[in-house]
């Protein structure tokens, strides 16, 4: 029998307990048991099944999809009125450990994304020391193993501690078990260095996650230029920061024949180069954020950091570039580029406050809201952005539910409706320009590897 260890935590508001949330913090090697979701509505891209079915676990493993499934279980659950969908996977996230403890852990992090739907991450290697050695990779992994309920996934440097000088150890990296590399954060803005970083790449046989900024021409920038930049007298960070680095990166991988996957495309242009990349046949592909297709620039109210990001928040024609380039598939992936920071950190003024929010526990939810409720997507193209093609850009076999795969599910409500309130979040950053908006949809549980390791109680 499998003996279970739960975190309970109670979010009170008032003094009055209005959730219980609860992880399963089991450990590797216990006796799997089998698990039976019955009633739900089903959305599985990759072999574009969809409709009302059950699904049956055993084990680790999903072995029954069927459209009514009756057999003994040692856990069912009612997914009545619930989406059933593949868990999600999210390309982009800093956890912050080793060295930026106080922001995130790898434990908290993962829980947070767990929260949110997520299955597997991607943590970027801006720590302290720098993820840029096999023997990091391996550290990140053994860490992950022991305090993590979801999968964890290393992305390596691209440079040694990504200063941007000297390549990292790239195939030791990847044996080591690294899906990616990537500078993120920042733009490997020696071109020549970066080439070679590609062609490293390419051999071992990983992509390039690029976060595209041209620092010469970001300068002291904090905000968008434009008249909100005008207005709260903060300089301003052009599209051309974002476009010229996605263009040369294009280029670059057309010369490498690397895999390419452009982080936290946040301009009209951006959609348009990748169109164009699309178009001749490279393998290129782009991720947004969920705070880049729901605000514009125009909607930050004054100086409040919770509002600032790498990239900024764009203009309103940047936003609805974004939404058409998701819903026209030029843009295959929604990340989350999770960025938390402590509240002092972000107390301060734009123009001293770091970049970045959290956004594991609020993207199902705004994605729901934003673009599916709004007609951008429908609920399966959502999955796919969300689980198939995130795995697909990783070469990795997950972001399925079909019978054979690991049982990496998740199970959410598209019609209930709550405001988000940082007061409930699990991750320790509360960093977000979205407490108090009202949206729609609310994960209920996480599986991973056939376990419940989140699940919801009101």
């Amino acid at each position: 029998m499998r003996i279970k260890r739960y975190l309970q935590i109670s979010i009170k508001l008032n003094y009055r307990i209005i959730s219980f949330v609860y992880f399963n913090l089991s450990k590797k090697g216990d006796v799997l048991l089998s698990l039976l979701i019955k009633n739900g509505y089903l959305l599985n891209p990759s072999n574009e099944l969809e409709g009302n079915y059950d699904l049956f676990v055993d084990g680790d493993k999903i072995v029954q999809v069927e459209p009514s499934i009756n057999r003994e279980a040692d856990t069912i659950i009612d997914a009545n009125g619930m989406y059933i969908m593949p868990g999600f996977i999210d390309l982009h996230v800093h956890l912050r450990e080793p060295g930026f403890e106080y922001k995130e852990t790898i434990s908290t992090g993962a829980m947070s994304a767990a929260k949110g739907g997520y299955t597997t991450i991607c943590p970027m290697p801006n720590t302290n020391p720098t993820i840029d050695n096999k023997y990091m990779v391996e550290y990140l992994k053994l860490k992950s193993k022991e305090e993590a309920v979801i999968n964890i996934l290393p992305v390596g440097s691209v440079t040694k501690g990504q200063l941007g000088t000297e390549l990292s150890d790239i195939s030791g990296m990847a044996n080591a078990g690294a899906v990616a590399i990537s500078e993120d954060g920042k733009s490997v803005m020696n071109t020549s260095i970066y080439l070679e970083g590609m062609k490293a790449a390419n051999l071992a046989g990983i992509p390039v996650f690029a976060h595209c900024e041209d620092k010469d021409l970001v300068k002291n920038g904090v905000i968008n230029a434009g008249e909100k930049a005008r207005e709260l007298d903060l300089p301003g960070i052009s599209n051309a920061v974002e476009d010229i680095i996605v263009a040369r990166d294009i280029l670059l991988a057309k010369e490498t024949g690397v895999k390419l996957h452009l982080c936290h495309c946040s301009t009209e242009k951006s959609v348009t180069f990748i169109k164009m990349a699309k178009e001749e046949g490279l393998p290129v592909t782009g991720e947004v954020c969920p705070h880049h297709f729901t605000m514009s620039d125009d909607e930050i109210p004054n100086d409040d950091a919770n509002y600032k990001m790498n990239p900024p928040l764009r203009s309103r024609a940047d936003v609805d570039a974004l939404k058409e380039g998701l819903k026209s598939n030029i843009l295959d992936v929604i990340a989350t580029d999770h960025a938390p920071h402590s509240m002092e950190e972000k107390e301060q003024s734009f123009r001293t406050a770091p970049f970045g929010i959290v956004g594991l526990e609020t993207a199902f939810s705004l994605t729901m809201t934003e673009l599916v409720n709004k007609g951008y997507l429908t609920p399966m193209q959502m999955v796919e952005k969300m689980s198939l093609n995130p795995a697909r850009v990783l070469g990795i076999n997950k972001g399925s539910l079909e019978i054979g795969k690991i049982a990496d599910i998740v199970i959410a409500d598209p019609n209930e409706s709550y405001k988000i309130d940082v007061n409930g979040f699990v991750s320790k950053g509360k960093n977000t320009p979205f407490h108090g908006k009202e949206v729609v949809g609310k994960v209920k549980y996480t599986i991973v590897s056939g376990e419940v390791v989140y699940q919801e109680y009101r």
